[in-house]
């Protein structure tokens, strides 16, 4: 799915999921809904938005819009998450939806292209997407084409991710509090500036409430490998860590750190479920704000392409329901942190800051630019562990 870049500056922080082939429409969507065939599309039949907005274009045809995954849009993850966003689009703004699982990003410029011929509006949801989705929106400038995670624009070409840094600053405050030896876990997927920055902000987080509080990183070097992910888990927990968080849609290294009794994060959706007694707490996105301003946008013809980065504020990113056996005063804590984020009083990564060798990275008073996070290939000081090439 995405491909291990070096990156001095990017404009768009990498965001996919799983790894996978084929191309299919789904019968397997997010609230059970039915997905249409590949050259069809499902409609929720709703007239209007709730700002009165009319389902159909500046030109009276009524918007039909596709979005394309890479894996399966299963029951939690990314996937899961984009697509009930589409359902919700659906239902604000009575436009036609499709998606299409499943799509290799060897296939996807063949997939793009046959879209672009039948949709207004197209949804790429994975950062492998991005050169076959520059080429199908040069080709046909009257589709409106959305990468996820990409860094490449054009005037039908916009891009949109997520500031999930944000809620994994809280998840790390969660695991710091409940953490009784300091002694934290991390498995990571790819050592890509995004995910740095989601473990560099969980370690921040674990710091700010335990300053001894050490975080130590494997990689997996996979988005979806149940045995590898196993081995990573199981290979942090023989050391001892008492939490363990995972850069990982499935469950595997959740359901792991259970076994061994240590409290577990997930990613992406609510993962409670997966393991109630020692479930902490994870990242989780609704893409429904973004989706529905896009299209009302595209609706009105008022769009413009650009670079979306949302977050807490924007409603983009949040955290899931701390575990049922999280104490209060941790609830508490991480709660408060968050309206602060929320209030725009408190930048995760406002200085001082430095990374593992002592270097200072962002002076106190001031903080890391978008620029800089979306570029990230450093570790904060406390974690253990290195970034590979």
């Amino acid at each position: 799915m995405k491909k291990i870049l070096t990156l001095i500056v990017i404009v768009f922080s990498v965001f996919s999921v799983l790894t996978a082939c084929g191309g299919k429409a789904s019968d397997n969507t997010a609230a059970g809904a039915a997905t249409a065939t590949a050259g069809a599309s499902t409609s929720a039949g709703a007239a209007a938005s709730s700002s009165g907005s009319p389902s159909e274009t500046t030109g009276g045809k009524k918007l039909k819009v596709a979005f394309v995954y890479a894996t399966p849009i299963g029951e939690t993850g990314w996937n899961y998450e984009m697509d009930r966003g589409r359902l919700a689009l659906e239902k604000e703004l009575g436009v036609e939806t499709m998606a299409m699982d499943n799509v290799a990003e060897s296939d996807a410029g063949r997939v793009f292209e046959d879209l672009a011929q039948k949709y207004d509006v197209i949804f790429g949801t994975t950062f492998g997407y991005m050169d076959a989705m520059n080429a199908a929106a040069e080709k046909h400038p009257d589709v409106k084409f959305l990468h996820a995670t990409g860094y490449k624009t054009l005037p039908n070409l916009g891009v949109y991710a997520g500031r999930e840094y944000q809620s994994n600053y809280l998840v790390g405050m969660a695991a710091g509090m409940v953490s009784k030896n300091g002694k934290l876990g991390y498995v990571g997927t790819f050592p890509i500036p995004e995910v740095i920055s989601a473990i560099n902000a969980f370690a921040l987080g674990a710091q700010s409430v335990n300053p001894n509080a050490q975080v130590s990183v494997v990689w997996s070097n996979t988005w979806f490998d149940p045995t590898t992910e196993k081995q990573a888990a199981d290979s942090l927990l023989d050391t001892g860590v008492d939490v363990l968080a995972a850069y990982h849609d499935a469950p595997t290294i959740l359901q792991a750190s259970a076994e061994r009794g240590v409290w577990g994060s997930g990613k992406d959706s609510d993962m409670s479920k997966y393991a109630p007694d020692t479930y902490l707490t994870n990242f989780v996105w609704n893409w429904t704000p973004y989706f529905v301003e896009t299209v009302r946008a595209i609706q009105d013809g008022t769009w413009q392409a650009g670079a979306y980065y949302g977050g807490m504020k924007e409603g983009v990113t949040d955290i899931a329901p701390l575990g049922k056996n999280v104490p209060q005063d941790v609830k508490d804590a991480v709660e408060a942190k968050k309206q602060e984020i929320l209030a725009g009083a408190f930048d995760v990564f406002a200085g001082p800051i430095k990374d593992q060798v002592g270097t200072e990275r962002a002076a106190k008073g001031k903080a890391l630019t978008d620029e800089e996070i979306l570029a990230m290939n450093w570790f904060v000081q406390g974690i253990q562990g290195k970034i590979e090439s």
